[in-house]
């Protein structure tokens, strides 16, 4: 049999080093389409960020991202399917970590993911309040006036949220004012906030993205905002610290992760996209209109925030006397 050449032996072994090549090096990512998973509905206050910043990804990538909404628990069952996706940097999740992370595991008895293990921080990119709000055609215009209306309410009334960040700042507000207030779960924002209108839920306290345009449209009116300081695009709008609530600071931040085991070059790459989407004038502009701000940082301090922000959200939860599901 004829021995193999020498350029036939080196075109076998290019042939080899192929098959056998191993994800993409940073550089190279991405080289195909990207999954950006959102963890509630479409039309939410967070499906407006993960679009915006998929849409500016795919921009400056040159390749699709697709945005998936994976809605229900609260987060839990995008960020389990996030947890669980193949570590190649071609599945993400754009999401207020430090509500779907820091605080789920002490809202839930059971989790399916470790909130540290099973992810790799990316980036951080955004930080928001939330906002406490009443039907504007109610004559109700302080906490203090929410609170006394309250009192005259069959069990103290109810409240609405659609996440863990709001679910904690009201039960904080109600068990602060010495109330019974009964919290409603929703999934949906849209329905929350037509129940409210027609006087089915008393208040409802909700991410500043989504509600901005409905305190812009006059159908809801902001009492009070859950940050330490006021909204830049909402001045007039006390914080619940200004409204007699020493202390009080619920301030979600948003980040991206992938997960756990994703080559340290895709996962670098990616950061510093997402560092050039979050610090870009256009970015900056976007979130002043959705009463939002500017929060970027990269993967060693997101790691850092969000073990921090574990510790902070138990206490939070302990404050707020709520029993995990």
């Amino acid at each position: 049999m004829k021995a193999p050449t020498r350029s036939g032996a080196l075109v076998a072994g290019v042939i080899v080093a192929m098959l056998c090549a191993g994800p993409s090096t940073g550089q190279e990512y991405p080289v195909r389409d990207i999954r950006a998973i959102c963890n509630f509905p479409p039309g939410s206050g967070a499906d407006i960020l993960v679009r915006y910043f998929s849409d500016r990804l795919a921009k400056l990538t040159e390749r699709s991202v697709i945005v998936e909404n994976r809605a229900g628990a609260q987060g839990n069952i995008a960020t389990d399917f996030v947890a669980k996706s193949k570590p190649d940097g071609y599945t993400i999740m754009i999401t207020p970590a430090s509500s779907t992370l820091a605080a789920a595991p002490h809202l839930f008895k059971q989790l399916p993911f470790d909130p540290l293990k099973d992810f790799a921080p990316v980036a951080t990119i955004a930080k928001l309040t939330f906002v406490v709000t009443v039907d504007a055609g109610k004559p109700i215009r302080t906490v203090a006036e929410l609170t006394q209306h309250l009192k005259g309410r069959p069990g103290d009334g109810l409240f609405g949220a659609t996440n863990n960040s709001g679910m904690v700042s009201g039960t904080i507000l109600r068990d602060t004012s010495g109330l019974k207030t009964t919290y409603v779960p929703y999934k949906v924002v849209t329905d929350m906030v037509n129940d409210m209108v027609r006087g089915e839920i008393d208040f409802v306290v909700t991410d500043a993205t989504w509600t901005f345009g409905q305190i812009k449209a006059g159908r809801v009116r902001a009492l009070a905002v859950t940050s330490p300081t006021r909204a830049s695009a909402m001045p007039d709008v006390p914080t619940m610290v200004e409204a007699g609530f020493a202390g009080f600071d619920v301030t979600p931040w948003w980040g991206v992760v992938v997960p756990a085991g994703t080559p340290k070059p895709v996962v670098d790459r990616l950061s510093a996209l997402f560092t050039q989407i979050a610090t870009s004038e256009e970015t900056k502009t976007f979130l002043q209109r959705t009463a939002t701000d500017p929060f970027p940082g990269g993967a060693d301090s997101m790691a850092a925030l969000l073990k921090a922000d574990l510790e902070r959200w138990g206490r939070y939860v302990r404050l707020a006397k709520i029993e995990p599901q």
